[in-house]
């Protein structure tokens, strides 16, 4: 069955983002009034507000989670044009026995001149890294050299995209593919000229250890609010979700024995107009089969392909109704693939959308 839940997020102004750790088990939210909370889940399904701190000067645009291999660490960006990291520590038992736990900055990265608008941790094959981008248009890579030490992360490269960036996601690593060099797709917002490239492909390259950037997606040209890649279940190829003011599917797949120039071939896989509006947020399920968007016109959608067709199999409005009228049959198949969607604080339209 859906599930519609309403929190009362207890946030004084607009969610900006909402991200889940690596079990499902804990939730972060990020709010203009400055403020990151961290919710708990209990066993019987509800959310319990465990953590609350302000922790920029400014709007904090986005908090994600590190892998769990690192230990309780988050990451955060703001319009304060600094990212943050954040450690949670146990610190002494209370009256009852129970161990208290407090999140305390551990580093603050303070290279960007204008605000960061996006920040993500880097898979966790290539330890812990972290990738920035901002609105001065470049993309940075920090990386603590001991993850006992979170207070030190050195500024490890620069690549300056030229354009106002907006988002970014690391690739996952093609295990039957010779060269799985690290690769990151970044998002322009920029409205100022509709007919260039708003997507672009930043690359490591393992001779120069140089992070570059080595192709412009030409095929999007409207501002990109998010994006996001697939996990990679097997498959020799990648897909790029992107919420633009459509959304979109790209398919990079590698070029054998590509000797210069970039190893990928890039296509669109599918394109959708369906929320007839600007698309904010677009989000992949565990396996990378179902894609879920959500947009101005209060929709979540559900996106799946079957022998390389894509198709929706499903809307939620925000109050948790499938619209009407609707058939049987995409009733249930919205049931079945979606868990549930998180309407927060004083959010007027989902501009969120995470699966859990």
């Amino acid at each position: 069955m859906v599930e519609a839940h309403s929190i009362n997020a207890e946030h004084k102004d607009l969610i900006h983002d909402v991200a889940f750790d690596y079990y499902g088990e804990r939730m972060a939210t990020c709010s203009t009034d400055q403020f990151v909370k961290v919710w708990d889940q209990d066993e019987q399904g509800n959310w319990n507000l465990t953590a609350s701190w302000k922790a920029h000067s400014g709007s904090v645009w986005k908090v994600t989670w590190a892998h769990p291999e690192f230990g309780q660490v988050i990451a955060t960006c703001s319009f304060d044009r600094t990212a943050a990291i954040w450690e949670e520590i146990m610190g002494e038992s209370n009256e009852n026995g129970t161990l208290l736990r407090h999140w305390v900055r551990r580093a603050n990265l303070v290279d960007s001149r204008t605000s960061v608008t996006d920040v993500k941790f880097g898979p966790k094959s290539f330890g812990l890294i972290l990738a920035t981008c901002s609105a001065d248009g470049v993309m940075r890579i920090y990386e603590a050299p001991d993850a006992m030490n979170l207070a030190q992360w050195p500024l490890q490269h620069e690549v300056s995209l030229k354009v106002p960036s907006s988002c970014l996601t690391w690739n996952p690593l093609l295990s039957n593919f010779r060269t799985p060099n690290a690769m990151i797709a970044v998002g322009s917002d920029d409205n100022s000229n509709t007919s260039n490239s708003k997507v672009f492909i930043c690359e490591y390259n393992e001779v120069s250890r140089r992070w570059a950037k080595t192709e412009s997606v030409a095929s999007v040209a409207h501002p990109v609010h998010d994006m996001i890649f697939a996990p990679n279940m097997g498959r020799s190829f990648y897909l790029l979700a992107i919420a633009t003011n459509n959304v979109r599917i790209l398919k990079l797949k590698p070029i054998v024995d590509a000797a210069s120039g970039f190893p990928y071939t890039i296509e669109t896989a599918a394109q959708f107009n369906d929320h007839f509006c600007t698309v904010w947020r677009v989000a992949w399920n565990i396996t990378g089969t179902v894609l879920a968007s959500s947009g101005d016109d209060g929709c979540v959608r559900l996106w799946k392909s079957t022998v390389d067709t894509w198709k929706c199999v499903g809307v939620l409005k925000r109050d948790g109704k499938l619209p009407q009228p609707q058939s049987k049959k995409t009733q249930s198949t919205a049931q079945n693939n979606l868990t549930r969607f998180f309407k927060l604080g004083q959010i007027t339209h989902p501009s969120e959308v995470h699966w859990h």
